[in-house]
């Protein structure tokens, strides 16, 4: 099922290449909300739990103009990867590891090169969170889940020349709480609801 979902994801990000003015590729490093709650659950004393909120990734886009003043609709589709949360114990360790998978539909008024442009959208993320047990190798199944959530967006960016553009990303998770029954009672895997910010370098082709 997971396949079939990335799978028309991509398709809805991509097929608009033939009809695009504009597209291109980003690469993005920032960081956002991250609360892991079974592990901050499970910790006992002496134990270490390391929490790394930064996250770093990729993105495809294309963007259609609206007007000839700049009023552009947009859509991208990209893959994150948040730094990952450790529990450590005397002879054992647990870490879990997340990616997510964001799909937004933009408008942008773009102001051209040597100028500031801006974007607001919406959209939905596939996240995926996974607990690995570091003493087998193996991912515990028990405590991995995935979730779809809505997000809303907004950055700006200034054009560099005609290729490139620096820009700065802000967007906010809402309801983003990875759950799961385990033993008849609904955990919270992980929880990435709340504001994250990346900065972005694109471009465009």
């Amino acid at each position: 099922m997971k396949k079939w979902i990335i799978a028309v994801i991509g398709l809805v990000c991509f097929a608009p290449v033939c009809f695009a003015d504009n597209w291109g590729v980003g690469l993005r490093v920032g960081a956002a909300q991250n609360d892991p709650k079974v592990l901050k659950d499970a910790k006992e004393e002496g134990d270490t739990l390391s929490k790394r909120p930064y996250m770093f990734g990729i993105e495809g886009l294309f963007e259609q103009n609206l007007t000839d003043n700049g009023d552009m609709l947009g859509i991208k589709f990209g893959m994150e990867w948040y730094g990952n949360n450790k529990l450590s114990w005397e002879d054992g360790k647990l870490t879990e590891h997340t990616y997510a998978l964001p799909l937004t539909v933009y408008y942008k008024k773009d102001n051209g090169v040597k100028n500031v442009s801006w974007f607001a959208g919406a959209g939905a993320t596939f996240v995926r969170s996974e607990l690995k047990d570091e003493e087998t190798g193996w991912p515990t199944d028990k405590w991995s889940k995935s979730k779809v959530f809505p997000h809303i967006a907004v950055g700006a960016e200034y054009r560099f020349s005609q290729v490139f553009a620096l820009g700065l990303d802000v967007k906010y998770n809402i309801d983003a709480k990875v759950k799961k029954d385990i033993y008849g009672e609904k955990l919270t895997i992980s929880d990435r609801s709340g504001f994250g910010a990346a900065l972005t370098g694109r471009f465009y082709f």
